[in-house]
């Protein structure tokens, strides 16, 4: 994986590709995008162009604008907590999710413009970053195992396939993944071939999804949804990825405001047309990079498949889903998270800072906010005399 090196992945020249490898690296956020995005279809019942468009359009811009492979994610604890409250107890609905994204993209918004993210970004020291960094690849590499456990075989020969033409450019990787996965599907499940040609193609254009929202659903989507995302957010979708992008890619590099920026207007865009909250994750930039992908082109090419999946697509988009085994998006969440991993920052020398980074990687495989938080204070213990390492 060439993106394990610490050297920058392309040359000074800010202008996007549009090639086979990033064709391929375009891909390489499935393993996240899928699962969220199928949850808060099939689970919420949110309607999938909404959800669709506002990922397609964020992503286009996002691609034009960074001119690298600068992801656009779901947020994950939100992604997850309402998926998991939809079906315990109803009180998530999709206006709760909208709200939820309105929130999160005011709060970035204004951390952004009044750049107090970047004085909280300077209180968090290089060895936490690390952590983060880690956690996260090892977090994505434990959660791929999990989803690879469901059908081994399938596993191991796309696996193995896969790692077998890593780099190569003339047989992208990630191309014979996916068509190795939907083939499986195929044969595994032969009706989604039927429900697929039974699917109906039609145009359909965005409405405006706050029109009919209540106090109480901008409440659960506030308290419940966006504000217990935020320390994630601020460790995983600011801090990692302003770190990793400027690792990466030193003449397109990024600050934490204009990040921050960027993910109150995506938010803020998602909410009014019926999307969902994301961000910047550190892990979509592995995943992009790791299939091949070096310039912003991949974001633009994956941008543009989902809006037009959104405008014709939309009614057998579910169905399109479940083409791909969880075995094989397990693969590419696995590598994912090998290349955030591999790739991150020189572990540092210090013995003291070395046992930051362990703690900090250790709880963010269990949540990124707990983490970054317990890093920041172990660190400054650390610092102070306090703690003994």
């Amino acid at each position: 994986m060439s993106a394990s090196s610490n050297l920058p992945l392309a040359d000074s020249t800010p202008r996007n590709r549009y090639d086979r490898m990033e064709w391929a690296g375009a891909f390489g956020d499935l393993g996240t995008l899928i699962p969220f995005i199928a949850a808060y279809i099939g689970v919420l019942k949110m309607h999938p162009f909404g959800v669709l468009f506002a990922f397609g359009v964020c992503m286009l811009v996002c691609g034009l604008y960074y001119k690298t492979p600068f992801p656009v994610q779901p947020m994950k604890a939100i992604g997850a907590v309402a998926a998991l409250q939809a079906v315990q107890t109803a009180v998530v609905t999709p206006a709760a999710v909208y709200s939820a994204a309105l929130v999160t993209g005011l709060v970035w918004l204004l951390l952004g413009v009044t750049g107090l993210v970047s004085r909280v970004a300077r209180l968090v020291p290089p060895p936490v970053v690390i952590g983060i960094v880690f956690g996260l690849g090892f977090g994505f590499m434990l959660q791929g195992v999990t989803m690879m456990q469901t059908d081994w075989l399938i596993a191991v020969i796309g696996g193995s396939a896969t790692l077998l033409l890593m780099g190569n450019k003339k047989i992208p990787a990630m191309f014979v993944l996916l068509v190795f996965g939907a083939g499986v599907g195929v044969v595994q499940n032969p009706q989604l071939l039927a429900a697929l040609a039974q699917s109906n193609v039609g145009f359909q254009l965005p409405t405006f999804a706050l029109s009919d929202l209540s106090w109480n659903q901008f409440f659960v989507g506030a308290v419940l949804l966006a504000l217990p995302q935020i320390p994630l957010t601020l460790g995983n979708a600011v801090i990692a990825i302003k770190e990793e992008n400027n690792r990466l890619f030193p003449h397109r590099q990024v600050t934490e405001r204009s990040v921050s920026m960027s993910t109150g207007f995506m938010n803020l865009f998602s909410a009014s047309v019926g999307g969902v909250p994301m961000c910047h994750g550190a892990g979509g930039m592995a995943g992009h990079i790791a299939f091949g992908a070096r310039t912003g082109g991949a974001v633009v090419i994956l941008g543009v498949v989902l809006l037009v999946l959104a405008f014709f697509f939309s009614d057998s988009v579910e169905v399109l889903f479940k083409l791909f085994p969880t075995a094989v998006l397990g693969v590419i969440l696995f590598l994912t998270g090998a290349q955030l991993a591999l790739g991150s920052s020189i572990f540092p020398a210090d013995r003291g800072a070395r046992v930051v980074v362990l703690l900090t990687a250790a709880l963010c495989m269990w949540n990124v906010g707990a983490g970054f938080v317990a890093g920041v204070v172990l660190h400054h213990l650390q610092q102070r005399g306090r703690m003994q390492m």
